[in-house]
């Protein structure tokens, strides 16, 4: 995340962790081996956390897209800055841009069911959560830099635009509340 791909080395991480370079190797057999994990623990967070909200239960389609944006509002759940480094190592690597793929199509899929889900047809589905997803992505590749307060301000007309209905002044009562943040 801080150095990209090419600053992950067994020794100076060895060193970081208070390890010796031979005691590092308990817990992973080589370089490729490490940065094999590192990318399943990209995969299972942002990926798993992503599916995980997208199929969770919603009283509303505003709820549903609420449940999403949630996950990119939190590093704990969803890292934004691993997101960019994993994008940026796959423009070096064909195996890891593979794989970043497959998290999209699998992102995407999750996406477009939840819309379907919540009463849109195929094509608009597909069409509803690739805006969402794309905005976000745009977020993260752009490396946008908004206060919360900007980024709230806007919750409600994404809801609007990704789902077709507006949400109540509940929802994002609910959703302000479980983001710590008071309008």
């Amino acid at each position: 995340v801080d150095g990209g791909v090419g600053a992950v080395k067994i020794q100076p991480l060895a060193e970081r962790l208070r390890l010796s370079r031979t005691s590092f190797y308990w817990f992973f057999k080589d370089r490729k081996a490490l940065l094999s994990a590192l990318l399943d623990e990209w995969d299972a967070k942002n990926t798993g956390s992503l599916v995980s909200a997208a199929a969770a239960y919603a009283e509303s389609p505003a709820e549903a897209v609420l449940n999403v944006i949630s996950v990119f509002l939190d590093d704990t759940v969803f890292d934004s800055r691993l997101d960019f480094a994993v994008r940026s190592w796959g423009l070096q690597d064909t195996n890891v841009m593979n794989r970043v793929n497959d998290a999209d199509e699998r992102r995407l899929i999750a996406l477009r069911d939840m819309m379907e889900r919540i009463g849109h047809g195929p094509d608009e589905a597909d069409t509803r959560a690739r805006t969402m997803y794309l905005v976000q992505i745009g977020y993260i590749s752009m490396q946008v830099c908004e206060s919360l307060s900007t980024r709230m301000k806007r919750i409600p007309d994404y809801v609007r635009i990704y789902s077709g209905e507006a949400p109540t002044q509940k929802e994002m009562a609910r959703f302000f509340a479980c983001h710590g943040y008071n309008p």
